[in-house]
């Protein structure tokens, strides 16, 4: 079985069309934060006409759960919940966290959003190995897929392998109009697919989304580099550094 892994789209149509149109895999895995943005429903509904499996992702789980007052999203996260139906919220709290499933060539890959133990700890292609051998410690599978971070990598850490698929509809590579995703089995390939991202602001701007420029010029039009992002999230994730 060959997985193609799609994370973090947050709610970015015209990236999440473009990776559609090129994936060729047994199963799409819809790896999280897919409806935390622009497009919410539209996203969700078109990855259910793929017949997509799901894991859940943080901004998932705030959506169609609770929201603290003091969340920095707090508004952007209302609106995304007017958004969706009944029904769509009910099918995102359905979504577990994490999932195994078996690759061709690769055995069993552990799929999480986050970390293998929750969906918004934050692994990044220079976590150091003293921080992920208890983050790892229990995990049966050789490789694990994650997202999050929104920042392509793959590495061997000791007798694992970890991937982070990148991000379809915020990708932090520092290129405007690139959408990131994975393909697993039997190998793992880096993907990147191309769309129009001044057409994809437009329609941004025309979603209601609230902040929708912030979202724009942060994500779409003049990204921060993959670079600036990792060493943003691991001093996140350690405050010494």
């Amino acid at each position: 079985m060959r997985v193609a892994a799609l994370y973090d789209v947050h709610g970015n149509l015209p990236a999440l069309d473009a990776v559609l149109s090129e994936v060729d895999a047994d199963v799409i895995l819809s790896g999280g934060d897919v409806v935390l943005g622009p497009m919410p429903s539209e996203c969700l509904e078109r990855l259910r006409e793929r017949d997509a499996t799901f894991i859940r992702g943080n901004g998932d789980r705030s959506v169609s759960g609770g929201v603290g007052a003091d969340d920095p999203w707090a508004e952007r996260i209302h609106w995304v919940r007017e958004q969706l139906s009944e029904e769509q919220l009910a099918f995102v709290r359905r979504w577990p966290h994490p999932l195994s499933l078996e690759v061709d060539g690769l055995g069993p890959v552990l799929f999480c959003h986050g970390s293998p133990r929750s969906d918004e700890e934050i692994l990044t292609a220079v976590t150091p190995p003293k921080r992920l051998d208890p983050i790892f410690d229990g995990v049966r599978e050789q490789v694990i897929a994650c997202g999050h971070t929104h920042v392509q990598f793959d590495r061997i850490v000791g007798d694992r392998r970890l991937v982070n698929a990148g991000s379809v509809g915020m990708p932090y590579e520092g290129e405007a109009g690139i959408a990131c995703w994975a393909l697993l089995g039997p190998h793992i390939e880096l993907r990147r697919s191309h769309y129009d991202a001044e057409a994809a602001a437009e329609a941004i701007r025309a979603s209601g989304y609230p902040d929708a420029e912030e979202f724009v010029q942060e994500f779409i039009l003049a990204p921060s580099s993959g670079q600036e992002a990792t060493a943003h999230f691991e001093g996140l994730a350690d405050p010494s550094l």
